[in-house]
């Protein structure tokens, strides 16, 4: 039924290695030519590679998929999905359920892969993590899962320093990815390359499918260099396979990596996509597009498979990579187990601290000791305040680590306190993490140290998030509890100019689904604005702070900096509590909009002043609150954010006023700049009269 047409060891079992490989081959055409949609190629092509790595080597009990100590594997080509998919229906993986037990079901079953590229399927057409057991990531922009891995491997470091002790070793595990053409030309690989060889990450292999072929036909039209050169430049050590179908030799690749302690392992593995269809290169196999029922039924007839056969598994390889992986996988579990237990009666705060971290929560007493401001006229950055707020905040969580991306001394986010040390390959329990000029890649290996257990953050300027829309993007579809640090937030940058001056980047921010965007008006407001990003358990935040110093204001006479947690509250009111004008602001804002209440107030008019940090918390809020804080009945507005208005029609209506950027800024100290954009005193007071006169005619 079977051609020996992959090359295995002497094992006796090899009839039902190549009958795994087969399946998996004829499952993914089967599944795409079903959906008419998706790639067949790849998993026709790495169905070999995936499954020798799988059967052999890959440490993975299928019944504890969600083992803390498993290896982690990547498929960051994506668009591949159906190799995973068929992966986990073979393997028997079982599914965890969103409250983190099994369920008692699989993670994909046969009924899931006819159900391929389907609405509420467990088998999208990209992975998709949460939505698949056994899905580590989320993978489909090619490179992220390349970049996400880094931040696995780092974690791992982390981790074992933290948790291991002699005669008992709770993290050593090994991170394994599929990558293609495309993850090598997108430049977030290459970054993030740079980072795992310059750590020394060897317990980081990547696996480079060199297919030649990309969608617009053989890569020569665009790729001419030398990978393997670059990655030898990068530190790594490199490992060429000449054939995906030698899976003797893909083997003894994985063992040269899991020999060498001193590089991260790149094996560049020689494919022909679309293995066994009529034509080497398939045009659809290349595309992304189903072979179709006659290319299908002759790539059978070449693995002697039966032609007219759909979505078949036949019993020799129903449960054969399953009992593998179970075979090996049980005694390391059970030797995992054994070190947690031991650590448990040794170091039971450890083993405690651990189980926090896998369930998403914070330890006693995280909140404790936070700073205060006084009032001060002349105040703080919010960079600054905020910058105190994380360090006492990390001081009281261990697994709080981050950095920035070569700016540390301006965004504030460095951790100061006794024992935060650097992470570093002499140094992995270090919880300060030096990304270089490397913005794409520091969010994405966040994202993969969030998929560890940790809680990472990153810090750039906000101009900069514009590097960051990836991976910000994916941490929101992962529901990972990330936190994002943009300083340098508006003109106030000054002298550095237009390139520096962000203007639509919190417009763009708050477009994303499931992303808080903090914007805190002062020191006390910067510090609850970090408490709600660390309360999160499955939502990434921005937080976003001011080069610049603002008013800390007197919280004896203005309300509580804690309305930051609902997203909007009232900082000043009307005596009366009927304002005949609301004014609303957010970060260095808040301050003008404040003197502008006191000068309205010496006017005789009514004004309320509005802080509101985060958009997303307030309309979460209940129709109730959202009604007290901005009463329909009261049409006379005025918002003022050094930004552009896309947003803000919401809350000012129609015939409400803005004092906003409807264009780049400029070159200039940040008093000429405030003055020529209208946001002074003065300019605010004149269109909150006009705006009070107008609700009260």
């Amino acid at each position: 039924m079977c051609s020996a047409n992959t090359t295995f060891s002497n094992d006796p079992n090899i009839e039902r290695d190549q009958l795994c490989v087969n399946t998996i081959r004829t499952l993914s055409m089967d599944a795409v030519q079903k959906a008419n949609s998706g790639h067949p190629g790849t998993p026709m092509a790495l169905a070999p590679v995936a499954y020798t790595l799988w059967s052999k080597y890959l440490r993975y009990h299928p019944e504890h998929p969600d083992w803390p100590n498993r290896d982690r594997f990547v498929l960051s080509v994506g668009h591949a999905s159906m190799l995973l998919y068929s992966l986990l229906h073979l393997a028997g993986v079982t599914e965890i359920d969103e409250h983190g037990q099994p369920s008692g079901n699989p993670a994909v079953s046969l009924d899931d892969i006819k159900q391929f590229r389907q609405m509420d399927s467990k088998t999208p057409g990209h992975p998709e993590y949460r939505m698949t057991t056994g899905v580590e990531t989320t993978t489909g922009p090619l490179g992220q899962g390349c970049a996400n891995s880094v931040g696995m491997a780092m974690a791992q470091r982390w981790l074992g320093q933290r948790f291991n002790r002699d005669g008992a070793t709770l993290f050593d595990y090994n991170v394994y990815v599929l990558c293609g053409d495309g993850d090598m030309m997108e430049g977030v690989s290459g970054e993030a390359a740079s980072v795992a060889g310059h750590l020394k990450l060897s317990n980081l292999c990547w696996i480079y499918d060199n297919n030649t072929i990309s969608i617009e036909g053989h890569t020569d039209l665009t790729f001419s260099e030398d990978v393997g050169a670059r990655f030898k430049g990068y530190g790594w050590n490199v490992v060429h396979v000449k054939d995906a179908n030698d899976a003797l030799t893909f083997g003894q690749a994985i063992e040269f990596f899991q020999a060498h302690d001193d590089a991260p392992t790149l094996i560049i593995v020689d494919s022909i996509i679309g293995y066994g269809a009529p034509n080497k290169h398939n045009t659809a196999a290349a595309h992304g597009e189903p072979l179709g029922a006659d290319e299908i039924r002759l790539a059978k007839k070449s693995y002697d498979w039966p032609e007219d056969a759909d979505f078949l598994v036949p019993d020799d390889a129903r449960t054969w990579l399953r009992d593998q992986m179970v075979e090996r996988g049980q005694s390391q579990y059970e030797q995992w187990q054994a070190a947690l237990k031991t650590l448990e009666q040794q170091e039971p705060t450890l083993v405690d601290e651990l189980n926090r971290m896998r369930a998403g929560q914070m330890p006693e007493g995280w909140m404790d000791a936070l700073p205060e401001f006084e009032a001060n006229a002349k105040g703080v950055a919010t960079r600054e305040s905020g910058g105190k707020a994380l360090n006492a905040f990390a001081s009281k969580i261990p697994w709080l680590i981050g950095g920035s991306a070569d700016l540390a001394p301006s965004t504030k986010t460095k951790l100061t306190f006794d024992g935060a040390g650097s992470f570093s390959a002499q140094t992995p329990a270090g919880r300060n993490l030096h990304y270089g000029v490397r913005e794409h890649a520091m969010g994405a290996i966040a994202n993969g140290l969030a998929l560890c257990y940790l809680r990472s953050f990153t810090a750039t300027f906000l101009v900069f998030s514009d590097y960051m829309k990836p991976p910000i993007r994916l941490a929101s579809i992962m529901e990972l509890p990330v936190v994002f640090v943009f300083t340098h937030d508006s003109i106030g940058v000054g002298e550095d100019g237009p390139t520096h001056q962000p203007i639509e980047q919190l417009a763009q921010l708050r477009a994303t689904p499931g992303l808080l965007t903090l914007r805190p008006g002062d020191a006390n407001e910067a510090v609850q604005a970090w408490k709600v990003a660390l309360e999160q358990t499955n939502r990434p935040s921005c937080i976003v702070l001011s080069r610049q110093p603002m008013p800390t204001l007197d919280r004896t006479r203005y309300a509580s900096a804690e309305g930051t947690a609902r997203g909007a509250y009232v900082v000043a009111d009307a005596e009366n509590g009927k304002p005949d004008v609301i004014i609303m602001g957010t970060g260095s804002e808040v301050g003008l909009c404040v003197e502008a209440y006191e000068q309205l107030k010496a006017n005789g008019i009514a004004a309320r002043v509005v802080s509101m940090p985060c958009w997303e918390l307030f309309e979460q809020q209940d129709e109730a609150y959202k009604e007290s804080v901005l009463p329909d009945d009261v049409t006379g507005r005025v918002a003022v954010e050094q930004a552009g208005p896309m947003g803000w029609e919401r809350y000012v209506g129609r015939k409400g006023a803005m004092v906003v950027m409807n264009s780049f800024g400029a070159s200039a100290p940040i008093g000429k700049l405030q003055a020529k954009y209208g946001f002074t005193v003065e300019n605010v007071v004149k269109l909150a009269t006009e705006q009070a006169n107008a609700g009260r005619s």
